[in-house]
Formats: C-alpha cells, structure tokens, sequence
C-alpha cells in the first residue's frame, strides 16, 4: 500500500471536477515513454522459532530497515518511526503485519526489472542473514493466525484495521496475512487507457489462476488454489471487484472519476498524521463538507491518496496496476510483468486479446472470476 510522505512543493485545491480527471490525462505518455513498474511484497519470519517479528523487537522490522540503508536507501519517516527507505530501486515499504515491499522504479524493458529485483532480494537476504531473518514468497501466511501477527507503526493502518471488520469478514486478513506481485503499465491516450483497461480485467482471472500460490491456511489446505484471491471477495465490496461500467460504452477518464467518488474515504493525511475520515464521502469533501474537516476542501494530494485506497482487479492512478497475481518466488516476479507487457504493449497482441473477451458477458467475467480461486486454471468460462 502507499507510503504518504510529505512532499513540500505545492499542492493545489481542487477547484473544479476537471483536476479530478487531469490526474488520470497526465498519465498519458508516448509509447517511446511507456514504462514497466513492478512491486512485490514477501513474508519476514524470524529463522530461530519462525515467528512474524515486530517492528520494535530486537533484530526486527525497524532494524532490517536500518541495515538496508547500506545499499544507499534513504529513510521515509512517520513521526519518529522508519517506515520505508527511498532509492533509485524505488520505495521499500512495510505492509500492515510487516510484510516488507518494493516498489520498484519505471523502468525501459523487463530485463532491468527482472536485474532490479534480483538485486533486491540480494539485498534483504544479505541484511537478513545477519539479523536471523527469512522471507518467504507466497500469496498468504501458510501458517500464521491473525492474533499471531505485530501491527507496525503506520497511521493509515490504525484506520483500516477499525474499518475493516464493519465492511466485510476477511479484510484483515487481506491486510495481515497476504503478499502479492503487482505490475504497473502506461498507456497512450484515453483510448489506449479503455481498451488495456478492459483486455487486463478481463484477463486478470488468468494471471490470478496461473500465479497461484496460497493454498494453505493456519497450517492445513484450504481447498483453494489462490485463497488471497478468495479474501478479496469479501474484503469491501464498494472499493474491490471485476468494475463492470469499464465494459460499458464511453468508458474512460470521467467514469473512473466517476467510481472512485463513490468508493468511502477511509483517511485525510494533515501535518503529518492520519485523521480517521473512514466511511465519508469524498463528494462531501469537494463540497467543504466533510465532517472531521469542516470547511476545508481536499487538495490533489488527497486525490491521490483517495485514488490508492481503492482495491479493484484493475486500479488507475496514473498508470494501470495489474492486482490479481499472488506472491511468489523470483522467477515469479519476473514473469508477471512478461506476461502483461506481452499483452498490453504490442498493439497486434492487445487486438487479438480484445477480439477473444470482447463478447463475455459479464456474467461470464464474473464467474470466471469467482471460480480461479478454487478452481485456477481448471476454472470453466461460461458463454
């Protein structure tokens, strides 16, 4: 999840319904620009007895971030506490239970991306060498409860952890006890955006199914194939799920906006702290009505951070963030962003993708979807 920082420089008001969609119009780059971002997140386990460490313990989270700070990362700090390290690799963060992430940079081809991961398992299997500490790549905790896990230091999480449970039965799981690969892509025009859009959502079952990788819940199977993809279902239904208006004629800039209104707010980040806005309107906002801020209006930062705390298939910022692969291994890391360059940045490939799921009816997509979790490539896809 992102890491709010403060950034100094300005940040505009938003004056008027057109900022909201100019976030998304920025995006757009020549396809010489496109570039590929890939984020990964892993488990840390102590290898002595095997338990999640905390941020605080002794040779625990808060340290692995000081000993990564050889390789040149910077801290990010909240308050007094390290929660990410900036660097040309990108941003490491920490995920709600510790699960430690990189954010990779924007990068030319998927040889510098598969090179910047290696070099960052190298680095934390170094520092964590030293510390007693492994990671594990996989999609959720095989063995670990949620009352087994430390909570770190980071204000949002405070806000999501209270929200969660009044919105669905298995979001703190999604928080606490999943990892994930994502992969970040660019888009040309708001054409380029709609048409990516829809051939990468309607495909993300595929890559959740072929990605797998959580079959094992508090030490015993499951019964699913990818469980951190069943977690979704039941995580938040007004901020996740297959967004059936992208397949809706005239989809593009203005309809996401549109749907990112709707999603409930969950925080407002003022003078370095989080203020708890979960369940507000974002709508209010714009209208100098939001209860915890009477009177103030939100900035383009707060867009921003409003846009991120939406979790479909599918997310846009700025760019397009593939979301259904589970965590796993290296080779895996370096694979998924194969698998949607391939698609999405060759135009005869992204045709021939839209030309095979252009006529799913969205039952179709949705049963696909809510079958791979079990079932993974196995899963049927109806008429």
């Amino acid at each position: 999840m992102s890491t709010r920082t403060d950034s100094g420089g300005d940040d505009p008001v938003i004056e008027s319904r057109d900022q909201l969609i100019a976030a998304f119009a920025k995006g757009e780059k020549p396809r010489d620009r496109w570039r590929i971002g890939t984020e990964h997140e892993k488990f840390v386990y102590s290898r002595k007895d095997h338990h999640a460490p905390s941020y605080e313990e002794k040779g625990g989270i808060h340290t692995l971030l000081i000993g990564l700070t050889r390789y040149g990362w910077q801290p990010v700090f909240e308050g007094e506490n390290i929660i990410a390290l900036s660097g040309t690799d990108g941003t490491i963060s920490l995920e709600p239970a510790g699960q430690l992430e990189l954010s990779g940079a924007p990068l030319d081809n998927l040889h510098q991306t598969c090179a910047e991961t290696g070099r960052h398992l190298e680095q934390v299997k170094y520092v964590g060498d030293m510390l007693g500490l492994g990671f594990l790549g996989l999609g959720m905790w095989p063995d670990k409860r949620r009352e087994d896990l430390p909570i770190m230091p980071k204000g949002r999480y405070d806000i999501m952890l209270r929200h969660m449970p009044r919105v669905g039965s298995l979001g703190l799981d999604m928080m606490l006890r999943t990892c994930t690969i994502q992969t970040n892509l660019d888009y040309g025009s708001e054409a380029d955006m709609a048409q990516k859009f829809r051939v990468s959502l309607a495909l993300q079952p595929l890559a959740t199914a072929l990605f797998a990788n959580s079959p094992f819940t508090d030490g015993r199977p499951n019964g699913y194939l990818s469980y951190r993809s069943h977690i979704w279902s039941d995580t938040d239904p007004s901020r996740t799920g297959m967004l059936p208006f992208v397949f809706e004629d005239g989809f593009g800039y203005e309809r996401y906006a549109d749907y990112a209104l709707d999603v409930p707010m969950y925080f407002v980040y003022r003078d370095g702290r989080y203020i708890d806005a979960a369940g507000l309107s974002f709508r209010d906002f714009l209208d100098g009505r939001l209860s915890v801020l009477p009177g103030e209006k939100p900035t383009e930062k707060d867009w921003e951070d409003h846009l991120s705390t939406a979790f479909p298939e599918v997310r846009m910022k700025s760019f397009l963030e593939m979301r259904g692969a589970d965590g796993g291994p290296w080779n895996r890391i370096c694979a998924l962003p194969a698998l949607w360059v391939g698609l999405l940045y060759d135009q005869g490939a992204l045709d021939a993708a839209w030309d095979l799921v252009k006529d799913w009816s969205m039952e179709a997509r949705q049963a696909l979807r809510d079958s791979v979790p079990r079932l993974g490539l196995d899963a049927p896809l109806g008429d």
